[in-house]
């Protein structure tokens, strides 16, 4: 046994020990941050064989939750069963004794390891992250030509609205330090959902969605309409932002979708506030929050009824659903896996929030794939929807490139 391990962590410590132990456990875990809060949470299954369950939210034990954008045809998710559950207060130094006992044994018998000897850790799970993909996905005119289709398609009255999405590939620094990226990403993004989440032979993602799809706490239901992107510039971006028509729409678009859902199950009770300016990183977007008591409704399950409703959102599809989600398998020319799909924990001390992955990018050993979509309107511009992709990769590419950015 390790006599030598320091009683107390710093924030950056306590994240790689907690990485080390995830990926050398040879389970699945994920590590996460609720948006405005400070408390780190992380949950470890020790079974090397990733889990899949039906996505019925309300009878799932404690766990963490991956999705993809595609539907699946066994109807089922990834699931990261809370074998361990970890939730620590990242205020200052982290003292040993706040950690659970599961974890203060795994860390006095396990040597501390190396930024270096992590990333070769990271490197050695075997993924299904593609690397060297033969796909156009990342290719400027590729992308800019799907958004001039679109448009035509829209202007042809097949749809409202569709969301192509794209790639950007980046080598993996030398220097890559996992744990500091993450923790830059939880003082750069206050207001996002910072995950990662590692599942054996399927991959390994990091992430700070802006965008929550479900959440659910006691008797209340939440969930949000999140569309319309601009960068955020000036000393009081919030004040001074000031929206085109387009913008306008695309946000309303993904409202009244929302409101849509609400009626086919002859719902009528909801409190509906916005749409505001949010700020998520250095990007602004239009927000609506929609909330409803179950209670009060008669809804126990509007959880898992809503989440099989919205999923994929508007947001990241398009309007009609059915008609956007063909166009985009039809030209669009690439598996987006988790991107655009869900995740997020699961009756976690009675409460489960789902976000949209979003801001986010897969980890492979020789590279990064970051991803990003644009919505696309009759008044859409290929060139500026390009360059709103490429604002969307910078959020987490920067801090992969240099996690002190």
């Amino acid at each position: 046994m390790n006599t030598e391990v320091s009683t107390n962590y710093t924030q950056t410590e306590v994240i790689h020990r907690l990485l080390q132990l995830g990926l050398s456990s040879g389970g699945s875990f994920a590590i996460w941050r609720k948006p405005k809060s400070n408390v780190l949470e992380m949950v470890l299954d020790n079974n090397s064989s990733p889990s899949k369950v039906p996505i019925n939210l309300e009878e799932l034990e404690p766990g963490f939750i991956v999705h993809p954008f595609a539907d699946q045809a066994d109807k089922k998710a990834f699931f990261i069963k809370a074998n361990n559950y970890l939730k620590l207060q990242l205020d200052g130094e982290i003292g040993q004794d706040d950690l659970p006992e599961w974890a203060k044994i795994r860390l006095e018998n396990e040597s501390p390891i190396s930024p270096e000897d992590l990333k070769s850790l990271l490197s050695a799970q075997k993924k299904s992250n593609k690397e060297n993909s033969k796909d156009e996905s990342g290719d400027k005119l590729h992308f800019m030509n799907l958004v001039e289709l679109g448009v035509q398609a829209i202007l042809d009255g097949k749809m409202e609205k569709v969301v192509p999405a794209r790639t950007k590939t980046i080598s993996t620094p030398e220097n890559f330090n996992l744990s500091s990226t993450l923790l830059s990403l939880m003082n750069s993004y206050p207001f996002a959902f910072i995950n990662f989440f590692h599942i054996p032979q399927i991959g390994t993602w990091i992430g700070a969605s802006p965008e929550i799809l479900i959440e659910t706490k006691g008797d209340i239901f939440y969930t949000m309409s999140l569309a319309g992107t601009q960068a955020a510039t000036g000393d009081n971006p919030l004040k001074t932002v000031a929206w085109t028509q387009k913008e306008i729409e695309e946000q309303a678009l993904v409202s009244r979708y929302i409101v849509s859902c609400f009626k086919k199950i002859r719902l009528r009770e909801y409190e509906e506030h916005g749409p505001k300016t949010a700020i998520a990183g250095n990007l602004l977007h239009l927000r609506s929050d929609f909330k409803i008591n179950m209670r009060e409704t008669g809804f126990p399950t509007l959880g898992s009824i809503m989440l099989d409703l919205l999923h994929p959102t508007s947001a990241v599809c398009g309007m009609p659903r059915k008609e956007s989600h063909e166009f985009l398998q039809a030209y669009e020319g690439f598996d987006r896996s988790f991107y655009a799909g869900f995740i997020g924990p699961v009756n976690i001390q009675e409460e489960t929030s789902i976000y949209v992955n979003l801001r986010t990018a897969s980890l492979s050993e020789k590279q990064v794939i970051l991803y990003a979509g644009a919505g696309v309107t009759e008044d859409s511009d290929p060139e500026k929807e390009w360059e709103e992709t490429e604002l969307k990769c910078e959020i987490i590419g920067k801090f992969i490139q240099n996690p002190s950015a």
